[in-house]
């Protein structure tokens, strides 16, 4: 059976929050109080993007292809994650359309570096700004994100032969 000539995925994560940690979110740094606490950098929103595009390929998830239990992903930046997903996307032969990245956060206020989390985004997957968006909101104090326990990230991802 030939497959489809473009592919559609999603991906989610979330990560706990603890003091004195940094808070990354698209490969961009935000200043605050409390970072995710992770095997890598903690990259919410890249972990769930990656999970968009393997999900797209139908190649399981993040934690297949880069396993918390390894050392050699102890600490990682998680835009090398991503960009050997996109080096996987492009081994089967697939491109990139576009992705859609919303992050839930209750604090801080991430707004004003969305457009650097693009370009950030944009680069690594190797197609324009125009085609990544990344959204920020909060969950009205509701649940684990609204009592500041914690981050989560949903992702979705079209890619085309």
């Amino acid at each position: 059976m030939k497959s489809l000539p473009f592919r559609i995925g999603n991906g989610y994560d979330v990560h706990r929050l603890a003091e004195h940690l940094p808070l990354v979110l698209c490969g961009v740094t935000i200043p605050h109080t409390h970072g995710c606490v992770a095997h890598s950098d903690g990259d919410v929103a890249i972990h769930a993007l990656c999970d968009a595009l393997l999900g797209a390929l139908a190649l399981g998830d993040i934690g297949k292809h880069f396993p918390d239990t390894s050392a050699e992903f102890k600490g990682i930046d998680s835009r090398i994650l991503l960009r050997r997903v996109v080096e996987l996307t492009h081994e089967a032969g697939y491109q990139i359309g576009n992705v859609d990245v919303t992050i839930a956060l209750q604090r801080p206020k991430v707004r004003p570096f969305i457009d650097a989390m693009r370009e950030c985004l944009a680069q690594d997957l190797q197609i324009p700004v125009d085609c990544v968006s990344v959204k920020a909101t909060t969950t009205e104090r509701l649940g684990f994100v609204g009592k500041e326990e914690g981050v989560a990230s949903y992702a979705s991802a079209l890619i085309y032969r």
